[in-house]
């Protein structure tokens, strides 16, 4: 079962005998790039929802760049991580937990591709390439190092969804806006077959398995996204009517949703942190996906579902920011409040990420 260790959220490096060089600057976890999933998904649903309702175009516009400036916020910091702070770098991307949140790294790059399309073709076109480069290179290393075995049940959570099933499902979206639909269909394939081979192994963990400690409770909100995620994306590679794969990509994500609805007391345990921001990106795909259906014709249940689903993601995305605010204020959102603390388990045996570094 994971252990809960302390974490050091600043690093400070003093250098140079004769000029003292005192450096400190936050160890950003790479779990922050959520924040950024949830800022694009919900520029992306308001993009929809200009199109579809004629809601006004500049808050969408607004949450992208919001969303984009975080990213190159957090890139600096994390990238600034791996130059400074490398043993704590690397003792992340070796955690069984932690470890698949840094293939949000590529994921938000794709998005950050697709916030940046309509106002910049070239610039757009080469953040895609270097998210889905560094997509599908970490969704290898770590589903093959989670193929090598050796892995502690208790530490199976929603995270591996990451890499290979986010990671795919939003190449796929990216592919698809940036006009390479039939390369979209592929990662649209080898997201979905991957989800429903993870999930099998998730549901047979929750279902047998220890009880969930409260500090990764949270990240039962990713379960919400792969279905939800999965609808915009099948809807992002595809023509015509919506079709029965639409409606049941989004039958799935609605139960997903009132069982994390009818969870969340005993979710809500752990006090508020910066991993909540793991229900954003479902929750953002919830929103958009109706929203695509009725941009394609359908005027069946996504439009009945279709302006609650869009408040209740609004209303998420808005706690969350003022959750994370409340943090910030208070110099507590690297500690994430209480406790002070982020799930880890001892390294697993085998293939590090040092030995390919």
């Amino acid at each position: 079962m994971p252990t809960v260790l302390p974490l050091s959220p600043r690093l400070t490096v003093v250098r140079r005998p004769h000029k003292a060089l005192v450096l400190s600057l936050p160890l950003v976890p790479a779990s922050f790039f959520g924040m950024v999933l949830g800022l694009l998904g919900l520029g992306g649903a308001w993009r929809a929802a200009h199109r579809v309702w004629v809601m006004p175009a500049w808050i969408g516009e607004f949450l992208m760049v919001s969303g984009t400036l975080v990213f190159a916020v957090l890139i600096v910091l994390f990238g600034a991580k791996w130059l400074v702070a490398r043993e704590a770098a690397l003792r992340e991307a070796n955690d069984p937990v932690q470890c698949c949140f840094l293939g949000l790294v590529g994921v938000t790059t794709s998005l950050v591709a697709v916030a940046a399309f309509p106002y910049s073709r070239p610039t757009a076109t080469y953040l895609f390439a270097a998210g889905t480069s560094f997509t599908l290179w970490f969704a290898l290393w770590r589903t093959g190092r989670l193929w090598q075995g050796g892995r502690d049940p208790g530490a199976t959570t929603p995270v591996p969804y990451l890499p290979a099933v986010a990671g795919t499902f939003v190449t796929a979206i990216a592919a698809s806006a940036l006009g390479y639909s039939d390369w979209g269909r592929l990662a649209f394939g080898a997201g979905v077959f991957s989800w429903l081979a993870i999930e099998s192994v998730l549901l047979h963990r929750l279902y047998t398995g220890p009880v969930l400690p409260a500090a990764l409770r949270p990240t039962l909100g990713i379960q919400l996204a792969p279905p939800m995620v999965g609808a915009v994306a099948y809807l992002s590679v595809t023509v015509g009517p919506p079709g029965l794969v639409a409606y049941a990509l989004l039958g799935y994500g609605l139960l997903q949703a009132l069982l994390l609805l009818r969870l969340l007391p005993w979710i809500g345990r752990q006090s508020f942190s910066p991993s909540y921001w793991s229900f954003s990106f479902g929750a953002t795909a919830l929103a958009t996906a109706p929203l695509r259906t009725i941009e394609r014709g359908d005027n069946g249940p996504p439009a009945v579902i279709a302006v609650p689903c869009f408040v209740a993601a609004n209303l998420v995305l808005a706690a969350l920011a003022v959750g994370t605010l409340n943090l910030a204020a208070r110099r507590r959102l690297l500690s994430g409040g209480a406790p002070d603390a982020v799930p880890t388990t001892p390294p697993l045996s085998g293939e590090t990420m040092e030995s390919i570094l």
